[in-house]
This record gives structure tokens, sequence and C-alpha cells, in this order.
């Protein structure tokens, strides 16, 4: 039977949403959190990104969503046929990964940059 890489993907980021802590999960309201195959053209921005990369954060972060100076609302996309590769199918790895990089783009929104984030191991 083939595996469900999806339902497996949504199972650990609703894991991992609910063991935030409160005023953190708060802040998630207006986020919005999808699993998506692969990145398209468009998506690939950022320095260093490309066909193989597993998540992204778009749109406004949680402190530009409060002065309401960006106009779309913040977005996680975790690429799922993505983090299959990077993982080999293993589902513990899978499901490793799809928390890290989860929490990598959670800190993206919380606004972090790639060195804060390095900082603090994500």
């Amino acid at each position: 039977m083939a595996r469900d890489w999806y339902k497996l993907a949504d199972q650990e980021v609703a894991a991992v949403c609910a063991a935030l802590p409160a005023d953190l999960r708060d802040c998630l309201a207006g986020l919005s959190i999808t699993l998506e195959p692969r990145p398209v053209p468009d998506e690939q921005s950022e320095e260093g990104d490309d066909e193989n990369l597993l998540g992204l954060f778009v749109g406004a972060s949680f402190a530009e969503a409060a002065d309401d100076l960006e106009p779309l609302p913040g977005a996680i996309r975790l690429y799922v046929e993505n983090i299959r590769d990077e993982t080999g199918d293993n589902v513990a790895r899978f499901r490793q990964e799809v928390r890290d990089t989860l929490l990598h783009e959670l800190g993206h929104y919380l606004g972090l940059d790639e060195d804060g984030l390095a900082a603090r191991g994500l």
C-alpha cells in the first residue's frame, strides 16, 4: 500500500502547531500552511533557492501583518515531494524534516532572518 505522504505531513504540521505555546499559537491565526508537491519557478526567489526547496514563507510576517503594511497575508508552503526526496522516503526522517522545515518557516513568519534561525538551530 502506498503511503499517504500528504497525510503524514498534515499530521506533523498539526502536532507542531499544537505543541507551540499558546501565545505563539495565537500568532498563527492569520497564517496559512499549505502542502504542495514542489515549488513553481517563481517561488525560487531567494539566493540558493532551487527546485529542491523544502519550504517557503511568503507574504506578511507577523509584525508586518500587525502594521497592515503588507497586502498579502503570511503563508507557509511545504513541498512534500521535495521533502520525500530529501529523506529517501524514510517515514521517521520525513516526519522530522516536515517538523524542522515548518519550524524554520515559522521563524521567518515571526521575523527571524537566516542568521537568527541558525543561531536557534533552525
